[in-house]
């Protein structure tokens, strides 16, 4: 139990941090995740039931019906990097699979951003970042952050066959 709310403490905290870098938009002031133990515990171990709520002026409410896709997509991202941060420390590789979806120009920044705070954060160690996207402007930010060496480029040719390609940034 002890351990739980320690995690959840710190999966917390990342994602203020994160949504406090992140998010461009003034009506939400941050994301947490509650926890509400369910019934008794069976042999020893208990059920949670997990929700996202955002905060304003200290006030909670669940985001559930009240966000736009942009917000709910940049919640969810915020959720999967402050996980991997708190859980997945000695894991080499992060996937992120069209983060940008639904996302408004400044935010696409602002997470640009973020990532490169991540991967610096994790520089010297064994890191990968594995971003699957069609944005090239998201791409082109991070390009500008000196922060990865290549990419790939996956397109079609004349026979509709795919080429893959590395590609320089610069």
């Amino acid at each position: 139990m002890k351990y739980h709310g320690l995690k959840m403490e710190e999966v917390n905290d990342t994602m203020k941090h994160l949504w406090n870098k992140t998010y461009q938009g003034t009506d939400i002031d941050g994301i947490k995740i509650c926890s509400d133990s369910e019934g008794a515990s069976v042999a020893g171990k208990r059920s949670y039931n997990y929700r996202v709520v955002m905060t304003k002026d200290h006030v909670e409410m669940d985001m559930r019906g009240r966000c736009s896709a942009g917000q709910k997509m940049l919640a969810s991202i915020i959720i999967r990097l402050a996980l991997s941060d708190s859980f997945g420390q000695n894991c080499g590789i992060l996937a992120l699979d069209e983060p940008t979806n639904a996302l408004d120009t400044e935010n696409i920044d602002a997470l640009a951003g973020s990532l490169v705070d991540i991967i610096n954060a994790r520089k010297g160690s064994n890191f990968q970042l594995i971003v699957i996207t069609h944005d090239e402007q998201f791409l082109r930010k991070l390009g500008e952050a000196e922060v990865m060496e290549y990419y790939w480029r996956v397109s079609r040719d004349l026979k509709q066959k795919s080429v893959i390609e590395r590609q320089r940034f610069g």
